[in-house]
């Protein structure tokens, strides 16, 4: 009888003092044991020397963080030192894309020592330090991968829960909605970059991970590039909300550490997230449906599809198809092509190129009916979920 997958779960830390005994707590009750923690404590190594106040906070809580981690005896852990003097990030290479880039690389590269190959059982679950998980969180997952061997990646439900501070849920719940309104659209029109990207809830196979090339370390959107390359290199599996155990609940504090996400849209008013964040028309989804149906006849002669112009601008080309004719002789390995160039991040900027409306006042209505309409959200990608699967 095959053994239980081990489970390497990686988090990386920045100022997470204050969160540290909630992490352990959850790492400690969890009913699936057979799993080692990988935790990266992490800030740039100029902050040693600067006077701002809040960088020298940090360093102070990074060095206690390290020091509480160091004597953790009940936890199988392996913690990554990028916080004392010399260790600290330097020049482009820091945030927390290089601090999961550390983690995972590590992680797969033990993987491999000593044998040759990847362990294919052997799959890494993302969390963030500020993240709550209930006790069959592991062990949920672990179930996951074993019964859907196909699948190489899984985007895990999440929700936010609230904090009591209207003003502060108010752009919180609106982020959310947004995220929620696309995965929606998207799963309407049955396209493969149907994905919610959260460093704090997704998992994913060393196998799948070295098959994707690894992740690309950014300021800010690195999840959502690594689920792009699980779509484009395997199986990508949307797990839903009706999955209690599985779903994890990322606090949704206010942070300018990177340049998108939810620290920032939480910072932002309401007007900056209409902007940035947009509840995308339903006629820019339906475009991108039109388009892709039409990459198989796209194989046999040229046509315009509703992106076609974008798509031109975007990659400075009038000649979109033909060079992927030439190099994909038969029809299946073209229309993957297609899939490929036209991705989740062409489908966004597309959508931005129609722009968008508000299904309602997020400054105005109160604040039950914004929870109301996050459940609906929810309640609609459950019941998409369930007719695909």
């Amino acid at each position: 009888m095959p053994s239980a997958p081990h489970i390497s779960v990686a988090i990386p830390m920045m100022d997470e003092l204050d969160n540290l005994d909630g992490l352990l707590s959850s790492l400690r009750r969890q009913s699936y044991k057979n799993f080692t923690t990988y935790i990266c404590v992490n800030q740039p190594e100029a902050w040693h020397v600067s006077d701002d106040e809040y960088r020298t906070m940090v360093v102070k809580n990074n060095a206690e963080t390290l020091r509480i981690l160091n004597g953790v005896q009940d936890l199988k852990m392996v913690v990554i030192d990028r916080t004392t003097v010399g260790n600290g990030w330097t020049e482009k290479k820091q945030g927390v894309g290089w601090a999961r880039k550390v983690l995972f690389d590590v992680i797969s590269g033990q993987q491999l020592a000593g044998s040759g190959q990847v362990a294919g059982s052997e799959i890494i679950v993302s969390l963030d330090a500020d993240t709550d998980f209930g006790e069959d969180y592991l062990g949920g997952v672990a179930e996951l991968f074993e019964s859907h061997a196909e699948i190489g990646a899984v985007a895990l439900p999440y929700y936010h829960p609230v904090t009591g501070d209207e003003a502060v849920d108010r752009r919180l719940l609106r982020y959310e909605c947004y995220m929620r309104h696309y995965l929606m659209n998207m799963q309407a029109i049955g396209n493969p970059y149907a994905f919610t990207a959260l460093g704090s809830a997704m998992a994913f196979t060393v196998a799948a991970y070295r098959k994707a090339g690894g992740i690309t370390p950014l300021q800010g959107g690195e999840d959502f590039y690594l689920m792009q390359k699980f779509v484009k290199t395997g199986r990508v599996m949307v797990a839903g909300n009706d999955r209690e155990h599985l779903v994890v609940r990322p606090q949704g504090r206010m942070s300018r550490r990177v340049p998108f996400g939810t620290g920032p849209a939480v910072a932002m008013t309401i007007a900056e997230q209409k902007e940035k964040y947009p509840f995308y028309r339903k006629e820019g989804f339906e475009a991108v449906r039109a388009t892709y149906k039409r990459f198989e006849e796209l194989y046999e002669h040229e046509v315009e599809t509703p992106m076609s112009a974008f798509l031109k601008e975007q990659l400075r080309t009038d000649d979109l198809w033909q060079p992927l004719r030439r190099n994909y002789k038969s029809r299946e390995l073209f229309v993957r092509a297609c899939r490929e160039r036209v991705d989740g991040l062409r489908i966004l900027q597309y959508l931005r190129t129609v722009g968008g409306e508000e299904p309602m006042d997020f400054e105005r209505e109160p604040i039950g009916r914004i929870k109301e309409f996050r459940e609906e959200l929810v309640a609609v990608s459950r019941q998409r979920l369930a007719v695909s699967c």
